[in-house]
């Protein structure tokens, strides 16, 4: 399972959406000075996307021995966590002034970019085992 690459990149891509449960999107200053943080589980449709995504991508990580399932499912967390990056940007270009969005904002950004990476490597390795198929069908 961890010889290859494209489970390092699915495991990073799941330790990044549960870090998402931690972090705070955005941070707002109010007229008197006080911070008022914004997290991603702060808001219902966020964590229900959140925790679809997690659930997704431990999916992905675990189903190793399926390529082919492995492989949508990735690409299927990847569409979504897009969705969810795209509902982020639109926040971050609709918020107030005095909202200053964190680092965290653009995670999805790159789960997306892990996940197409990963389904890629998948999808290498299901044409070389096919190609080794072929090959031994031949033979005999």
């Amino acid at each position: 399972m961890w010889q290859r690459i494209q489970t390092l990149y699915l495991a990073i891509a799941t330790g990044f959406v549960i870090a998402m449960f931690f972090c705070t999107k955005a941070v707002s200053f109010g007229p008197a000075g006080e911070e008022l943080e914004y997290g991603f589980t702060s808001y219902v449709p966020y964590l229900i996307l959140l925790i679809i995504i997690a659930l997704l991508e431990f999916l992905a990580l675990t189903t190793y021995k399926h390529r082919i399932f492995q492989m949508r499912t990735a690409i299927l967390a990847a569409i979504i966590t897009l969705a969810l990056q795209a509902w982020i940007a639109v926040d971050y270009f609709t918020a107030d002034e005095n909202l200053v969005f964190r680092v965290p904002a653009i995670f999805p950004l790159a789960v997306v970019i892990l996940d197409c990476l990963a389904a890629r490597g998948i999808y290498a390795d299901e044409l070389m085992v096919e190609s080794f198929s072929s090959l031994r069908k031949r033979k005999r």
